[in-house]
């Protein structure tokens, strides 16, 4: 089936310009959230701002969710009314990072209601949504996505049916941030030991970034981790978060991943602290104040 109208609840920092992607894209796109101003940015961008996720979702053929957590979702679809003034044959699509299971439960009850669902999580932060580059995990069977192809296709560059089975997608993004999250802290501790010893710092990136130590976080990450302040394109308790949801899915799957749950310990340690509105590369800061050297 050929998608027309579609829907889009979550218009935060990477939301906002996925929404003006699709309509950049030609599709006729009604957007919700919570935030007054959000709502007013994607009307000038030219989208349809809607007042509640049911009127933004009234007859769509696609409600993308671009939410905080899974709980959220929950909410939007059934609490609030989208899934059931969704078009009957229309497409549920969760693109937030959401445990496993979470999203294999969410997917029954939009199947019990005889829409369709994927899982698509994505990745490539806001830099991504803003290029239309996003990497995209997606889970569903094979026709539901084909007629879901053209609206990722106007989001991302790099979609990947990782599989039928909700929850699929979710797993394959929870390995994503399980290796992003344990590189920033391990960047974070490689940096914090040069500095211990009086390295220069700049000089220190320069070769790991040019060597087999290189990964795209330290690249990516490091220059951060040596400014005081800087930037926020990814927080602090994103990592709380997705690290949490990495450490759930092992628990699911009954796998052990003590790394992950030790960068999450970092990660907590540097929000507990007051951080957790900071660039994720401060972790930086945890390992400054193990190793006594303040913040």
């Amino acid at each position: 089936m050929a998608l027309s109208q579609i829907a889009l609840v979550g218009l935060g920092a990477m939301g906002l310009p996925m929404a003006t992607n699709l309509v950049a894209a030609g599709f006729a796109v009604r957007g919700y959230d919570l935030r007054p101003e959000s709502r007013g940015a994607f009307a000038a961008a030219g989208g349809a701002a809607a007042d509640t996720p049911a009127a933004a979702a009234a007859g769509a053929d696609a409600l993308l969710l671009m939410v905080v957590n899974a709980a959220q979702a929950e909410d939007v679809l059934f609490a609030q009314g989208a899934l059931e003034a969704l078009a009957p044959d229309g497409i549920a699509v969760l693109m937030a990072t959401c445990p496993p299971r979470s999203v294999e439960h969410l997917a029954e009850r939009v199947a019990a209601s005889g829409r369709h669902f994927v899982d698509a999580p994505v990745s490539g932060g806001v830099v991504g949504a803003q290029a239309g580059t996003l990497t995209v995990m997606a889970a569903a069977p094979a026709g539901t996505l084909a007629a879901l192809r053209p609206v990722l296709d106007a989001l991302g560059d790099r979609i990947f049916h990782v599989g039928e089975r909700p929850g699929q997608g979710a797993t394959v993004k929870a390995v994503n941030q399980l290796l992003c999250g344990v590189h920033i802290a391990a960047a974070a501790e490689a940096l914090a030991l040069a500095g211990r010893v009086g390295v220069d710092l700049d000089v220190c990136l320069e070769i790991l970034s040019g060597s087999s130590a290189a990964s795209w976080m330290l690249r990516d990450r490091g220059p951060r981790m040596l400014e005081d302040a800087p930037r926020v394109t990814s927080a602090v308790d994103i990592f709380v978060k997705d690290l949490g949801i990495v450490l759930e899915a092992g628990r699911g799957a009954g796998a052990a991943l003590p790394l992950a749950a030790l960068a999450h310990q970092l990660f907590v340690s540097s929000a507990g602290r007051g951080d957790g509105a900071a660039d994720d590369s401060q972790v930086i800061r945890a390992y400054r104040l193990l190793n006594g050297a303040g913040a």
